[in-house]
Order: structure tokens, then C-alpha cells, then sequence
């Protein structure tokens, strides 16, 4: 491979989960290069604080403020970006985690909401945007999972259920979508230190969330794996990246990690 950026003009993307972590680091990656990218979160004010910090002279960020796991505020964000001239990429990175109980344990709320955010958040994004990709003609989905849909672990189960469930989503949607000319990308980070994600899974515990990234050299950063999506959806569209894992040297498994301390 050249290494050759797709060159079509006026690049433009959706980005979900866009006001923190991955999500917010791949939006400002995709400005920074030029595409015109409508960052779809909840929080209206980091949309905005996202939108303010992209670089004069570069490419612009849309704030559409909406709640994934809701469908028809996704049919609105379709209007929005409809009546901005549409998209050939839609980046699907909206998820999370709640919880580290053992399935005995497990709450049912924080499996419902892990299943709602991931699985049927992706379900949503991708159904309200398929009809805009399809007739492009070149279309692309990425699909931000994790290592947890590939390796179970202990106190991962809901996790695990809801991250293996989405990469089987993204499985049949590629296989459905190949006719239409749509590339569909999957990529499945290990661990990421990011400002929220492992705060927000153990309650606010920030002690307990340290102990996670304790003597972990060079965890993966937001930026590490918005540069991986950003190539992955900047390559020509003929070159389809299937599934992309990465993971910090330090972790050779799930279960195996190197720590100095």
C-alpha cells in the first residue's frame, strides 16, 4: 500500500460520542485534516468547547447535540445533516461500561444500559445514515468496539455480552452492505487511558480508577486510536480494514499485563 489518502473533495463525517475520550479525539483529528465532521454527544457545552478549538484554515465541526440509544433523535441528527449537505462516513463511537460485577452479581441496569449504548446505539446511528451512504456510491461505517468482544474476562460479563453482540452487528453489516458499495470497519482497542471511560464505569471512583492504569507504561491515548480510525476512513475506498486491533505493547492479552510498579 502507497500510503495515498483518498482524495475525493469535501469530505464529511458523523461522529458519535463525540464530547469526550476517542470520540472527541477522532472529530478534532477529522477537522484537522480537512473534513467537515457533525459530532453528535449529549453534552451540548463540550460539542461546542470541541467545535471552538478547531484550527483556522482547516476543516469545521458541527455540533448536533442527541442521545444515541434514542432513534429519533437520530432521524433528526439525518436532517441536520441532510440540510447540510450530507456525509459518506459515518463513525459509530459512542459506548461504554458500567460496572466490573461477576455475572452472579451482575445489576441488570448496568447490562441494560451497556446493551443500549453499544449495540443498540450503533443500530440506531446506522440505520438513520445507511440510506445517505448507500447513495454516494462509496460509503463507509466504522464501528468502535474493544478486545472485550474478541476475550472474556472475569467481572467483564456485561461488558463482554454487549461488546461481542456489537461486533457481530458489524459483522452481518458488512456482509449485507458489500453490494452497496459500503466498507465497514471495526476497530477494537485494549486498554485506553482516557479522562472518563474507567471513571465512569467504577461510579466516580477515581482512586479505583487510577489502580486500572497503575504501572502501565504507555497506556494507549484517545489519540492513538483517532489516528488509527482517521486513517482507516481516509485510505482509498477500495482498501476495506476489516478489523484493526491494537492494544499497548504492555498488554499481550486481556488477562496479561505488564506493569513496572
Amino acid at each position: 500500500m502507497t500510503g495515498e489518502k483518498n482524495t475525493r473533495p469535501n469530505r464529511a463525517a458523523v461522529v458519535t460520542g463525540a464530547s469526550s475520550g476517542i470520540g472527541r479525539a477522532t472529530a478534532a483529528q477529522l477537522a484537522a485534516e480537512g473534513w467537515t465532521v457533525y459530532a453528535v454527544a449529549r453534552r451540548t457545552d463540550r460539542l461546542e468547547s470541541l467545535a471552538e478549538a478547531v484550527p483556522a484554515g482547516t476543516g469545521t465541526i458541527v455540533p448536533v447535540p442527541a442521545d444515541v440509544t434514542d432513534a429519533e433523535q437520530m432521524a433528526r441528527v439525518r436532517q441536520v445533516v441532510e440540510d447540510g449537505g450530507g456525509v459518506d462516513t459515518v463513525l459509530c463511537i459512542a459506548g461504554g461500561a458500567q460496572g466490573t460485577d461477576r455475572v452472579a452479581d451482575g445489576q441488570g441496569g448496568d447490562w441494560d444500559w451497556m446493551y443500549r449504548v453499544n449495540v443498540q446505539g450503533t443500530l440506531n446511528t446506522t440505520q438513520a445514515f445507511l440510506p445517505l451512504l448507500r447513495a454516494t456510491g462509496h460509503g463507509t461505517v466504522l464501528v468502535l468496539t474493544s478486545t472485550a468482544a474478541l476475550a472474556s474476562y472475569e467481572g467483564g460479563g456485561g461488558y463482554n455480552a454487549a461488546k461481542m453482540a456489537q461486533h457481530g452487528l458489524v459483522g452481518a453489516l458488512r456482509l449485507e452492505e458489500v453490494d452497496h458499495n459500503i466498507r465497514v470497519v471495526e476497530v477494537l482497542p485494549g486498554l485506553v487511558h482516557t479522562e472518563e471511560f474507567t471513571l465512569n464505569r467504577l461510579g466516580g471512583d477515581q482512586e479505583a480508577a487510577d489502580r486500572v492504569y497503575a504501572g502501565v507504561e504507555k497506556p494507549l491515548t484517545a489519540e492513538d486510536v483517532a489516528d488509527v480510525c482517521t486513517y482507516a476512513v481516509s485510505v482509498p475506498h477500495h482498501v476495506n480494514l476489516d478489523q484493526i486491533v491494537l492494544r499497548p505493547v504492555a498488554q499481550a492479552a486481556n488477562f496479561k499485563m505488564i506493569r513496572t510498579t
